[in-house]
């Protein structure tokens, strides 16, 4: 038990240094020509508050590393990494490691507001959401807050009511969206950049708004694993060892819920990240939440930093980083049916 513990601990402490390399690379690698004696010395002076001499250092340089790429880093951190802890989260209590956070239909309820936002012009704010964030994050709540009230049984919500709840649902939202789509057509080239997840001209005004409702979701989740272990003996066990299922159930979905839409209300739809990376961090340190959640906070983050400068760095012209995860991500899930149809543990 003790050098399980030790592994644990050496693990989350591995991955996380290998996590800050990374964010230090991506931040000075770039388009744009910043040498890496440059880039150092920026990043000394803004991050550290050293008193650096930025003689001979261009204005734009510095622009470049403090205003693009590190807030650029640090919202890819934080939104791969808050994915991915739902992902986990939702695979837990649906007990089914092909969940994520999508599959209540949340991303489209958030589409579909951003879409009528972009229509409208939507430029109100509150709780520090404005413009296309503010519909975003209320169409995926108010889709979260239906499809569970559509899967209620009495006092129940059986997991699998809600998971075909929210397929519906997400179809039925989508079709809404090409609608509307189609009725307005001088907003569809937006609202199509939209839904493919981009970092892409996103600051810290973006990370001030999620980081909020993402450390709130992430402390309920975190709170909850304990519980998500004991539900891996099923649910009548988690009854019986004292579990409240059904409350268990809403805590995970709401925090969710509230992690997913302020991450793809600034970014726009990312997909896969809460899918492939739980399932590749499980293969590595094992189901107990109490290893998974925290490491797929980190492998999380590092996956979509890398994905986005990989966005930003094979082209001229820059690629929605929605695209390169679902690059990822499509022929893992591919990987996960062939398992499945050979009768394979997932």
């Amino acid at each position: 038990m003790k050098k399980a513990k030790i592994n644990r601990k050496w693990a989350i402490f591995l991955s996380l240094a290998v996590c800050l390399i990374i964010m230090y690379i991506c931040t000075v690698t770039g388009v744009a020509s910043i040498s890496f004696a440059d880039a150092n010395r920026i990043l000394l002076h803004e991050i550290l508050h050293l008193d650096m001499d930025l003689k001979g250092i261009s204005e734009g340089s510095i622009t470049i590393i403090r205003n693009v790429r590190l807030p650029r880093v640090a919202l890819g951190f934080l939104a791969g990494a808050s994915l991915a802890v739902c992902g986990a989260g939702f695979q837990g209590i649906f007990k089914n490691p092909m969940a994520d956070p999508f599959v209540l239909g949340v991303s489209s309820g958030a589409a579909l507001g951003a879409a009528i936002g972009i229509v409208l012009h939507f430029d109100s704010g509150f709780l520090g959401m404005s413009g296309t964030t503010l519909p975003a994050f209320a169409g995926a709540f108010l889709t979260i807050m239906l499809v569970y009230n559509i899967s209620k049984v009495g006092k129940k919500v059986p997991v699998s009511t809600l998971l075909l709840s929210g397929i519906a649902m997400s179809q039925t939202l989508s079709a809404a969206m090409s609608i509307l789509m189609i009725m307005n057509q001088q907003s569809m080239d937006q609202i199509m950049f939209w839904t493919m997840g981009s970092l892409n001209g996103k600051g810290w005004s973006q990370i001030v708004t999620a980081l909020p409702y993402c450390v709130v979701g992430l402390i309920i989740l975190f709170t909850a694993s304990r519980e998500l272990d004991i539900m891996l003996t099923g649910e009548d066990a988690a009854i019986q060892l004292g579990v409240n299922v059904e409350f268990l159930k809403k805590k995970v979905l709401f925090a969710s819920t509230v992690i997913t839409a302020a991450v793809i209300s600034v970014t726009g739809i990312i997909g896969f990240v809460g899918l492939v990376v739980p399932h590749v961090v499980r293969m590595i340190a094992g189901p107990k939440h109490r290893v998974l959640m925290p490491l797929s906070l980190v492998f999380g983050g590092t996956f979509l930093i890398i994905c986005d400068t990989v966005a930003r760095s094979i082209a001229v012209w820059e690629i929605p980083v929605g695209i390169i995860t679902s690059l990822c991500g499509g022929p893992f899930f591919i990987y996960l049916l062939g398992r499945m149809k050979r009768g394979g543990e997932l």
